[in-house]
């Protein structure tokens, strides 16, 4: 009896499982089955084998083969454990060399004419091997850029299946084929607008750069043509660059996505869902296979919902617990995908259905009672947890054409951005926290970095009227910290508070 074994990855979520194939032979009637738990999609493979090793020169044992998937226990879903089954069947039969198998992880799915086809969610699947301690893995051609993003890791590009099969010892012709290309619609080519280009609104800009100095979330209210659309995508551009983990990070959720990733991004993404997105367009979902929504692309950088009123209810509330916990688990049947999902919230609505109420010179048509509705349709709960609530008003026409020099340009909050947050994780040092908006609130009143109780004096009466919660309380304690960080100063003061306190209700003209 020959039992032969070679390694591939199970994708749950972001995070990658080695999944041991292990092939045996036994005298009995021919047959080719693969157990393990497989999905429908990987019990398929039977026939993408078959014809794959038959169209490539190889013949596939006259026996019953067994295909099992270690752990067993673990589901497996999709087509990229077709080349691991392929090779481990043909190494039962003597046709490769089983040691060398055995040191491999094989990635990739089977066309009937043995091409290797590109699978998505490589980049997380060679980043599981290698955090196993794997220094080999053979993937498709057309996914070889997004592989070798992973550092200390020997990537092969494989064209063919009997390309493989050579690099394993069998004696067979590699036929000079060309490689299955990835196609995939590419993302539109924009660049990074300038906060230079916002004419007016001084407080607008100043509120962006505290929110991305603290990583502080925001809803912004106003009139169509106040500006609330290019203030909300001009934040990234302000954002300090990412890390080469976090853009790994990035990169691998593109990946899962079916994304062509070729490098690492230090700009943080960007996601805008329409506002007819529902919830497990927002969170995530699907039927057979947990799949990242909006929420866990905008990973490491912003999730803007404009005109976030027209939103459903249950779709903006789903977001309630990935803002405080920064994942978000979607539950399928037999296993839980776990995502990352820590995003920057910016939300941008109107003050009413149609856009006019309490706009100078503009007839608002909307009854009183609707205006109350649509001021509700973001609940309670959510207001709560976002940090900066401003309502911008539309640029008067004298201040449009002035042609004053604009406040600042990302280059130069972009650096003031970085100096702040600087601050805040030499304070933090030590601590699971890097950001001021990421620091509990129980660790702020703490007596250590206590804001004295002077300066907090109109945020005490605030709370004490009933006008904020204890959550509110902790976030305005939050923003003051990132504005003392934004003025090099060691501690808030009453003005920081003040501030802070306008910020979480203001009104920016």
């Amino acid at each position: 009896m020959t039992v032969a074994r070679t390694w591939a990855v199970a994708l749950t979520g972001v995070d990658g499982h080695l999944v041991e194939v292990e092939a045996d032979l036994s005298n009995q009637t021919p047959d080719f089955r693969i157990i393990g738990l497989p999905d429908k999609s990987l019990g398929e493979a039977v026939q993408r084998v078959h014809n794959a090793c038959k169209n490539s020169g190889l013949d596939l044992p006259r026996r019953r083969l067994t295909i099992n998937l270690s752990p067993a226990s673990l589901p497996k879903q999709g087509s990229s454990f077709d080349l691991g089954v392929a090779v481990c069947a043909l190494a039962a039969g003597g046709a490769l060399d089983v040691r060398s198998i055995r040191r491999t992880v094989h990635i990739g799915e089977l066309g009937l004419d043995g091409r290797l086809r590109p699978v998505s969610g490589v980049l997380p699947a060679v980043l599981a091997a290698a955090r196993a301690g794997f220094d080999r893995v053979v993937v498709p051609a057309a996914n070889v850029g997004e592989a070798t993003l992973v550092r200390g890791v020997d990537i092969r590009a494989a064209v063919c299946l009997a390309e493989v099969a050579v690099w394993h010892g069998a004696d067979v012709a590699v036929p000079e084929i060309e490689p299955v290309e990835r196609r995939l619609v590419e993302p539109p080519e924009t660049g990074s607008p300038d906060l230079a280009d916002i004419v007016g609104q001084h407080d607008a800009v100043e509120a962006l750069i505290v929110a991305a100095a603290g990583g502080h979330h925001m809803l912004l209210s106003g009139p169509p043509g106040a500006g609330k659309t290019m203030l909300a995508r001009r934040l990234p551009g302000i954002l300090p660059p990412l890390t080469d983990e976090e853009a790994l990070d990035v990169a691998s959720i593109r990946s899962l996505c079916g994304e062509n990733v070729r490098a690492l991004d230090a700009v943080a993404p960007l996601e805008a869902p329409h506002h007819s997105a529902s919830v497990a367009a927002l969170v995530g979902g699907g039927s057979r296979s947990a799949r990242p929504g909006a929420i866990v692309r905008a990973h490491r950088g912003v999730l803007f919902l404009d005109e976030a009123a027209e939103f459903s209810r249950a779709a903006l509330d789903a977001l309630r617990q990935p803002l405080e916990s920064g994942t978000i688990e979607i539950g399928r049947s037999g296993f839980t995908a776990r995502f990352p999902a820590r995003f920057q919230l910016v939300m941008a609505m109107n003050p009413c259905p149609c856009g006019h109420y309490g706009v100078r010179g503009a007839e608002c048509v909307c009854p009183s009672a609707a205006i109350r509705r649509y001021a509700t349709r973001l609940s309670g709960p959510l207001r709560d947890r976002v940090d900066i609530e401003l309502q911008i008003a539309r640029v008067a026409p004298a201040r449009a054409v002035s042609g004053a020099p604009p406040l600042t340009n990302s280059r130069d909050a972009g650096a003031r951005v970085v100096s702040a947050r600087a601050r805040a994780a030499d304070r933090w040092r030590g601590t699971p926290w890097t950001r001021n908006a990421d620091v509990p609130g129980t660790r702020l009143r703490q007596i250590d970095v206590r804001i004295p109780a002077d300066a907090r004096t109109p945020l005490d009466r605030a709370l004490e009227r009933g006008l904020l919660t204890l959550r509110g309380y902790d976030r305005v304690l939050r923003l003051a910290w990132t504005m003392a960080d934004l003025a090099d100063l060691d501690r808030p003061g009453l003005e920081q508070v003040g501030r802070a306190l306008y910020l979480k209700q203001g009104y920016a003209a």
